[in-house]
């Protein structure tokens, strides 16, 4: 019933910036908290920032004051700008999105997961 779809990877530059994107879809749901994560290859998968429903974010040390996410509650999207990328934020992106979602007549929390989305720094 809750889907979510990212974009916006690629392949960058170290220094540069790239702007990802994360819409979720379904019937019947409400969002409290998105957040976005990634995973390199032999890495467990980490939290890279999370926002709130009413906007509260929180951030890894390792990208602070470079990272920014922000959320679009209309239209249930969630963005990861990204600059002054450095070659250690090679990993493919996750969004991630908890709430509840109608089913069989009662609310159901859920946690959900895209596909992700690569981002690849070069050097």
């Amino acid at each position: 019933q809750v889907h979510l779809v990212e974009s916006g990877g690629g392949l960058v530059q170290a220094g540069g910036s790239l702007r990802l994107s994360c819409v979720v879809s379904g019937s019947s749901f409400t969002i409290y908290a998105m957040g976005w994560y990634r995973q390199a290859p032999g890495n467990q998968r980490e939290l890279v920032a999370a926002i709130s429903r009413v906007g509260t974010t929180n951030y890894t040390d390792s990208v602070k004051g470079r990272f920014t996410i922000s959320r679009d509650n209309a239209k249930n999207t969630v963005y990861l700008q990204m600059s002054s990328l450095k070659l250690e934020d090679t990993a493919v992106y996750y969004c991630n999105a908890n709430g509840r979602y109608l089913r069989h007549w009662k609310w159901t929390d859920f946690d959900s997961w895209g596909q992700g989305t690569q981002v690849t720094v070069s050097s």
